[in-house]
């Protein structure tokens, strides 16, 4: 029985995989390597498994595209400020959490991600909103038939699945799949400058101390 669970479970995915909609996964990927070619901010939003994967998303973003001569990407995972994010889901309301929170940050020419498996979590549509209100460009990572958010960004893509577990492994399986088409997009432009700077740092031994 346990066999048949798992062949199932695999099954969903494979199927999921094979009938994502390739198109709106390269408009993805183009809209994130013109954001962060024109230093545009990236934010990223998320509940339960998917802020872990916006937290994973913002990482691989932030660091697993680092090349030489390549943009270095500017990202900020809103699921990450654990004190900012708390204080703003006691004082006020969980839905105003990442909002609040991407308001005095977000601008023209920056971009949100926003991933929700049903679509319809409102503290990542409340953040949506102002994304919307900033004139900033706006993706979702969502299954289901979508949810609210389908409708309400500008570039939306639905991992076809009912399944919230399998949902949520493809939206992994994408984001790695995007950082993977920028590094090497990135590697195959890049020039020689180094990744950071060099100079080795000073021997804390010799530092006074109080």
């Amino acid at each position: 029985m346990w066999g048949e669970w798992v062949e199932e479970y695999f099954n969903g995915i494979h199927r999921a995989l094979e009938a994502l909609p390739r198109e709106v996964l390269l408009q993805i990927i183009a809209q994130i390597e013109a954001t962060a070619r024109d230093g545009g901010m990236i934010f990223l939003c998320g509940n339960g498994g998917s802020a872990a994967t916006a937290s994973h998303f913002a990482c691989d973003l932030a660091k697993g595209t680092r090349r030489p001569g390549a943009p270095m990407v500017r990202v900020i995972a809103l699921t990450d400020n654990v004190p900012l994010l708390t204080a703003w889901a006691n004082d006020t309301e969980y839905r105003r959490v990442f909002a609040e929170q991407l308001r005095p940050l977000i601008r023209p020419g920056d971009l949100l991600i926003a991933i929700s498996g049903s679509g319809n979590s409102p503290n990542v549509l409340e953040a949506v909103l102002v994304a919307r209100e900033a004139r900033a460009f706006t993706i979702g990572l969502t299954g289901f038939e979508g949810g609210r958010l389908r409708d309400l960004v500008d570039l939306c893509l639905i991992v076809p699945s009912a399944c919230m577990e399998q949902i949520e492994d493809l939206h992994l399986i994408l984001q790695h799949t995007i950082t993977t088409v920028l590094r090497r997009t990135w590697e195959s432009t890049a020039v020689a400058v180094p990744i950071l700077n060099q100079e080795p740092l000073p021997d804390a031994r010799h530092l006074s101390g109080s």
